[in-house]
């Protein structure tokens, strides 16, 4: 890959936002994946990954209409509500059997254009991966295929920046959906420090 190529990648990376935060990942390297197109990168996805991300796109466009409606509507959107988070909470476990400790490593950041995640041996610089990226605390978990395209030494751990090589784009706006759900609870948690820190001082 010449440094230009490179350096488009790196920028549809940057394209989205992204942020810290820790996930399990699962990967598989592939082999002859260049005859590998979008309908077989379909046909691969999991049954309980297409599931959990045809339920969160279907509780958004179903309660998304009664959001400003007030009254008894309102009561009722809190009832559909709480019966959505049973689901997910079903929905989570069923993504965590699909953990496989065995093929697991550890992702340090995660936005729409690509995730960063570290182990112990460098995988090859272009190489294709098959992802399972899983962020059970928001009961929801993304099946993609990935591409390596920066890799990084940090204290006898490898640093691998991936760029999305087919991913849904529901899942793609599942994962910008998180970010910024994460990022707001890093945001609060922040603003939570700085609060016990000023009463601190005047206690």
């Amino acid at each position: 890959m010449s440094v230009e190529e490179n350096q488009q990648k790196l920028a549809q990376f940057n394209e989205f936002f992204s942020i810290e935060h820790p996930f399990n990942v699962n990967i598989t390297e592939l082999t002859a994946v260049g005859t590998l197109g979008y309908d077989q990168f379909l046909s691969r996805i999991p049954l309980p990954f297409k599931m959990a991300t045809d339920i969160v796109t279907l509780d958004q466009s179903a309660l998304r209409p009664l959001q400003a409606i007030s009254g008894v509507a309102g009561q009722l959107v809190e009832y559909l509500n709480h019966q959505s988070e049973k689901i997910d909470l079903l929905v989570g476990y069923i993504l965590s059997q699909q953990d496989d400790v065995s093929q697991r490593f550890q992702g340090v950041k995660f936005g729409g254009g690509g995730i960063v995640f570290q182990a112990d041996k460098a995988f090859e610089l272009n190489q294709l991966l098959e992802l399972k990226l899983f962020f059970l605390e928001e009961n929801c978990a993304v099946f993609c295929h990935g591409e390596v395209i920066s890799i990084e030494s940090d204290e006898q751990q490898f640093l691998h920046k991936i760029i999305f090589h087919h991913i849904r784009e529901e899942d793609r706006e599942i994962l910008v959906r998180t970010s910024l759900h994460q990022q707001s609870k890093q945001l609060q948690r922040l603003a939570k420090a700085r609060d016990q820190a000023a009463k601190n001082q005047t206690d």
